[in-house]
């Protein structure tokens, strides 16, 4: 599984946080492997420069094979809450997609 990871212009992301996110997307996703063939991620601050509830937002689109992609989106007032949260709702998703294509 290839993992993209996007931001908007007002986040700059280190090179160590991104690995925590990649390593965090792995460990989530990792039942998945064989389903996944590419992850991208999109993290964006909805407000900008402004304080706000919830304005962290993180998109998570999986491309599988033979498959139409499947996105979630998850808000936090954190990055690594509205990761978090997504990770959650994509591995719903995913369970869901596997279970259709065993059964078939």
């Amino acid at each position: 599984m290839t993992i993209q990871l996007n931001t908007d212009k007002s986040l700059t992301i280190h090179q160590e946080y991104e690995t925590k996110i990649q390593t965090q997307i792995t460990d989530a996703l990792s039942r998945f492997n064989d389903l996944i063939t590419r992850l991208e991620v999109h993290l964006s601050d909805e407000n900008g420069s402004k304080d706000g509830l919830d304005d962290k937002r993180c998109l998570l689109e999986a491309k599988i094979a033979g498959k139409e992609p499947i996105a979630v989106t998850n808000f936090g007032d954190t990055y690594d809450l509205a990761i978090t949260g997504a990770l959650t709702k994509m591995k719903s998703a995913l369970e869901k997609v596997a279970g259709k294509m065993k059964s078939h």
